[in-house]
């Protein structure tokens, strides 16, 4: 049965889990049902599984599943919520730091000319005092994060 069990844990799950995870140790909802069913098909029929266990593992896998939600839930507001504090800064003079390709780190300054949304990350261009557009290197506009922001004023 555990040889059973292992291969439901490691086999690709149908339904998608959180996007975040980075190991092979969370379970879908379809994984859970197929482990939850090789339990009961391969348990001791003359001690069978407590039925308090099987509805403690339900549980806890509703309690994951809902922390789960709410973590994708935060991380939704938490974006929106980047995004609308970002709009307050167009047309605010900030300070930012920009590294080059060489990875020499700069502060520019200037004024906050777009704010635009990449992947749910804010991301802002800067003019000049003369109203010029700030570009990087090669000529480019200079997109920074508002992480790179030091100073606004």
């Amino acid at each position: 049965m555990s040889s059973t069990i292992n291969q439901l844990i490691n086999q690709p799950s149908s339904t998608p889990t959180s996007s975040s995870s980075s190991s092979g140790s969370q379970i879908g909802v379809d994984q859970f049902l197929k482990l939850l069913t090789t339990q009961l098909q391969n348990q001791d029929p003359l001690n069978p599984m407590d039925d308090t266990q099987s509805i403690a593992q339900l549980a806890q896998f509703s309690a994951v599943q809902a922390t789960t939600a709410l973590k994708d839930s935060f991380t939704s507001f938490e974006s929106n919520f980047s995004v609308m504090q970002s709009a307050g800064l167009l047309g605010k003079s900030v300070s930012a730091s920009t590294t080059d390709a060489s990875w020499n780190t700069t502060t520019v300054t200037g004024t906050v000319k777009t704010i635009s949304v990449v992947n749910g990350t804010p991301e802002f261009t800067l003019v000049d005092s003369s109203g010029n557009l700030v570009t990087d290197g090669s000529g480019n506009p200079l997109v920074l994060p508002t992480s790179a922001i030091l100073s606004i004023g």
